[in-house]
């Protein structure tokens, strides 16, 4: 990125059009494809709000999406990589990238994970991270995993509302759900809000 660009504040703007461009087109595969409920997974919440992050240059929904997701979408690549360099299996959370039973235009799409965690990071670096985005993404996802539960099938498990990996049986399904939202902000989004105000924190 320029000097210049850097002094009058505003992000590049081919990748705003880039970014926004491959999101519509995404929107209706996906939704034709897996239904609307698969934009309840958070990579996907954080794929579409970044179009408005990008376009407003907003801090705040930059930094919500980074707490959501950054944590996972590094776990998925690593899982990824992984997965390329000793062979392709099934399972785990990049395995349906190597299921040839899923179109590879559909696999080429979900590459997304592999580009978020990165766009991310550099707008952390640019915009710095928010503070505000801890409460305010713990609310968000105190409404998104019960909706997740409500209207997505067991075979869907959006946000991994019925099991990590598969569907769980050791917990009644809606006392799982409750331990889930309890995970979610303290396992997950704690840790990230301490690392990203650690290194992107604005001053």
């Amino acid at each position: 990125m320029s000097d210049s660009a850097l002094a009058s504040g505003q992000l590049p703007i081919w990748i705003k059009l880039l970014y926004t461009l491959f999101v519509c087109a995404l929107i209706p595969i996906y939704w034709a494809k897996y239904g609307p409920a698969n934009f309840l997974w958070f990579s996907d919440i954080a794929l579409l709000t970044l179009v408005a992050a990008l376009w407003l240059e907003n801090s705040f929904l930059a930094s919500m999406m980074a707490l959501a997701v950054l944590g996972p979408e590094i776990a998925w690549n690593l899982d990824f990589i992984g997965r390329l360099m000793i062979g392709g299996k099934t399972g785990g959370l990049s395995g349906y990238m190597f299921n040839s039973g899923i179109p590879l235009y559909l696999r080429l799409l979900s590459l997304f994970h592999v580009v978020l965690p990165v766009l991310l990071v550099w707008l952390m670096v640019w915009l710095r991270y928010d503070r505000r985005a801890l409460v305010a993404q713990i609310l968000v996802a105190l409404v998104v995993l019960p909706v997740s539960y409500l209207v997505s099938p067991a075979s869907a498990n959006i946000n991994w509302v019925y099991g990590f990996g598969g569907q769980q049986q050791r917990l009644p399904p809606v006392a799982y759900l409750g331990v889930l939202m309890v995970l979610f902000p303290l396992v997950l989004y704690l840790p990230t809000h301490w690392v990203l105000l650690r290194f992107f924190g604005r001053p």
